[in-house]
């Protein structure tokens, strides 16, 4: 047997709009300063996310997080190979978030010679809804 309530329509509330509002780190000093709201939110987010691991702080979803760094470390990994790679690796970061609309112009610049390990600079542009974002991160 159903068991069928009416409800009436006055007493369901409109779903409020999320906000991004968040902590804001100190990334100089690695601390908490503040709050941070919009497109400074999701710059923060964008940084966070390329830099945490992906599969390594169990805080974290295995949807958050970058396998950039472990694909950079690996030393039987070519840099034709990274280069080919890059706009995934940033694209699968930054896609499961639904205020990033678009992930273009992916870039990646070796520091050094080879080993890859040194560092390199990555550089692309983000489409959210708070407007377009241009990230530069050195990794």
């Amino acid at each position: 047997m159903a068991l069928d309530i009416p409800i009436p329509f006055e007493t369901i509330e409109n779903e409020q709009e999320k906000t991004s509002r968040t902590y804001k780190i100190d990334w100089d000093e690695g601390r908490i300063i503040g709050f941070v709201d919009g497109q400074e939110a999701m710059n923060q987010y964008i940084k966070k996310a390329i830099l945490t691991p992906r599969f390594r702080c169990l805080i974290y979803s295995n949807q958050y997080g970058s396998e950039i760094i472990d694909t950079l470390m690996d030393k039987e990994v070519t840099r034709e190979y990274v280069e080919a790679e890059i706009s995934f690796l940033v694209t699968d970061t930054l896609i499961h978030d639904p205020r990033v609309l678009r992930v273009y112009n992916v870039g990646i610049e070796f520091k050094d010679t080879y080993p890859m390990q040194d560092s390199c600079v990555i550089t692309f542009d983000v489409d959210t809804i708070y407007g377009e974002i241009p990230i530069k991160e050195v990794i």
